[in-house]
């Protein structure tokens, strides 16, 4: 192997962040060896007596070089994906698996690169060069994760994305209909930079002074025509106007002559320009795609802020003037969607009148933002807030009155104190569960020092747990623990859990409701899952399964299923078609455990990709907190012991974790994501 592949070895260890870089310079690497066809060649079938020796080459060919390529991956992933995969069969077993744990975050990246691709418009007085620079590093990212956009598409592109500097370029681009490549495009752009800013005066980098280099383009025709010499004309006789003005009443002029007349066109004029630029309310925030920097002009919503001297942050305006920032700080925005929008390094400058957020800058934090007669703005999937367009500007939809509510921050941003409500403090600890599963805690013993009176409005459980009416009938229930066992299958998922999961199956036990969960990548596995719950739960309670009833899904009708059914003495039951009510425990069941999912999902803020381990956590919880089917709680009935729940802590927190070994100046721990109790 060569230095230069060894480097490629060393310097490659996938973290997760680097999966799109790692997975090229892997399959570069495998290439050089020979060793790649492995990854899309599948596995022959191993040689016989009766194979030729041709085959049997092939055979250890292929062997060998999916023997080399695992060696290579295995050495440039991280320890922990090293002890999760070294099981595998083949190299293109692992590379799957890796795929499906970190390629959703690649597609993500991608979505936001090309969305801010397309939205990217050059600003006024923006050189040609830097406005390109960020054209080619959008692209640059959207095809490094995987974006295949054409040159014709790409070039298209950029030339709209100019200002109106350049209408007369691109009007020339579309009637001539030249091939270009970027670097090409680049070349000619300058080019007519250079001609506007000899031509115009600086129309480019100066926009708003057009006016003014008219002026001085009337006064050196002037200055020439006193070098050539007087011209005579032929001068008219002036007449004196005989009457009043009917507008100010005064001798020597008509009325579409009067002064007080112009008067009041300028100022209606300077009325219009005014109305862009008067404070309409400090609550009012503008979107505003060309502006470089979030502004405001009141101290008010500032969290914490830096005073900045005079002159050393200076803003440019769309005129061309310069205005000092008087202080920088941290904002929070509540808006109606009673989520909250922190914005980084906002500049206060008195002299504006209204408050602008900038795309750009939410771009850098990972949001993205979608224009029409109304505009989006959304990150990891999620709508964050939206706004309206009103007299040509983007208002974003705020709420004054606002509430502690989902924590929508920028990265590297301190998370906000929780609410000094113990109740909904456990309410979020526990799942968010409902007040009256809490009243029964409180009575029972675990959470005796509570006071429980009311929940507060959880946005979490309105967006999660909204539901029809039940269904009414009741029928009769088991009367001891295994007696009756219901089980139910649900997916598949639009979003793969991680690990590969798509499916789940659920074991509820009639007496206790005592509940075991279990992940699978293909609904297929449900008869695996079940010989295990059964070996489990036989084994831990010293009773037999009598009875299981669930729907007629394809998993639970096959034969092995059935037959394995018969042989253990378990009686089968099935509820009618088309009434999912007859297995209503399980259904029931699923519902609860998917509300808290994503109630919990949609409190943290993590990927939807961490549902697998929120549904663990669920069932954990929901078996350690009463039920109003059972007087005691389901761990009570199903152990003998009441539950503790000290060492329950919020879905998606932060915790800091004991390392194993360090130095003796080394910190002793690390900060992780809390990802539930399992």
């Amino acid at each position: 192997m060569t230095p230069s592949l060894m480097n490629i070895l060393k310097d490659n260890t996938l973290t997760g962040d680097n999966y799109v870089t790692w997975k090229r310079k892997i399959g570069l690497l495998l290439q050089s060896e020979k060793h790649k066809f492995v990854l899309t060649t599948p596995k022959p079938p191993a040689p016989n007596n009766e194979s030729s020796i041709m085959y049997r080459d092939e055979y250890e060919q292929w062997k060998t070089s999916d023997d080399m390529a695992k060696c290579y991956i295995m050495a440039t992933i991280s320890d922990v994906l090293q002890q999760q995969h070294e099981g595998m069969e083949s190299a293109a077993d692992i590379m799957m698996s890796l795929e499906e744990m970190f390629a959703m975050k690649s597609r993500t990246t991608k979505r936001e690169a090309v969305t801010a691709f397309m939205n990217l418009r050059m600003k006024p007085g923006q050189a040609v060069k830097d406005h390109m620079m960020k054209v080619i590093a959008h692209l640059n990212i959207a095809e490094l994760h995987g974006a295949e956009i054409d040159g014709e598409t790409k070039i298209d592109m950029v030339v709209n994305s100019l200002s109106d500097s350049f209408d007369q370029f691109k009007l020339d681009y579309t009637l001539n209909k030249k091939e270009y490549t970027l670097q090409g495009l680049m070349q000619d752009v300058q080019s007519a930079e250079k001609i506007l800013v000899k031509g115009k005066g600086q129309e480019i980098h100066m926009v708003g002074k057009v006016a003014t280099v008219k002026a001085r383009q009337k006064v050196k025709k002037q200055q020439k025509k006193k070098q050539l010499g007087p011209i005579k004309k032929e001068t008219k006789k002036v007449t004196k106007i005989k009457g009043k003005c009917f507008l100010c009443g005064e001798k020597g002029h008509w009325k579409r002559n009067c002064p007080k007349s112009q008067n009041k066109k300028e100022e209606g004029n300077l009325n219009y320009l005014e109305t862009c630029f008067l404070a309409d309310s400090t609550d009012s925030w503008i979107i505003d795609s060309g502006a470089t920097n979030h502004v405001c002009y009141s101290l008010q919503g500032f969290q914490e802020r830096r005073k900045l001297s005079k002159n050393e942050i200076n803003l440019r305006l769309g005129n061309g003037t310069l205005v000092s920032a008087s202080a920088v700080g941290d904002i929070r925005v509540y808006l109606d969607s009673r989520r909250h929008l922190d914005l980084i390094d906002v500049y206060y400058v008195p002299q504006f009148k209204r408050n602008l957020i900038s795309v750009s800058c939410l771009n850098k934090f990972g949001y993205s933002v979608t224009f029409n007669k109304v505009f989006i703005i959304s990150k990891n999937d999620k709508i964050i807030c939206q706004g309206t367009l009103e007299n040509g500007l983007y208002f974003l939809h705020r709420n004054i009155s606002h509430s502690l509510d989902t924590e929508i921050t920028e990265p590297n941003h301190k998370r906000v104190k929780l609410s000094t409500d113990e109740t909904y403090l456990w309410h979020l600890r526990l799942g968010h569960i409902n007040l009256n599963r809490f009243k029964i805690l409180v009575c029972d013993g675990p959470l005796s020092d509570l006071k429980v009176d009311d929940l507060p409005t959880c946005e979490s459980c309105l967006e999660g747990k909204m539901t029809k009416r039940t269904f009414s009938a009741k029928g009769a229930r088991a009367t001891e623990c295994l007696g009756l066992i219901h089980t139910d299958v649900c997916g598949r998922m639009s979003i793969q859990a991680r690990g590969g999961y798509e499916y789940f199956i659920t074991f509820t036990d009639d007496y206790s409701r005592f509940g075991y969960v279990y992940l699978m990548r293909h609904k297929s596995d449900a008869f695996d899952m079940f010989k295990a719950f059964n070996a489990e739960v036989e084994n831990q309670l010293e009773k037999h399964i009598k009875i299981l009833r669930s729907d007629r899904g394809g998993e639970y009708l096959s034969g092995e299923f059935q037959q394995y059914l018969i042989d253990n003495g378990i009686v089968s039951q099935f509820s009618a078609p088309g009434t999912p009510q007859q297995n209503g425990v399980a259904e029931r069941r699923n519902r609860t455990l998917l509300d808290m999912v994503r109630s919990m999902l949609s409190y943290s803020t993590l990927p939807i990709s961490f549902w697998g381990y929120a549904l663990q956590t669920a069932i954990y919880i929901l078996n350690d907190v009463p039920s109003k089917s059972v007087p005691k709680t389901p761990h009570e009935l199903w152990t003998g012991r009441k539950p503790s729940l000290q060492h329950l802590r919020i879905f998606g927190c932060p915790a800091h974790v004991l390392k194993g070994k360090t130095e003796k100046m080394e910190s002793r721990s690390e900060t992780c994501i809390f990802v539930g109790t399992i």
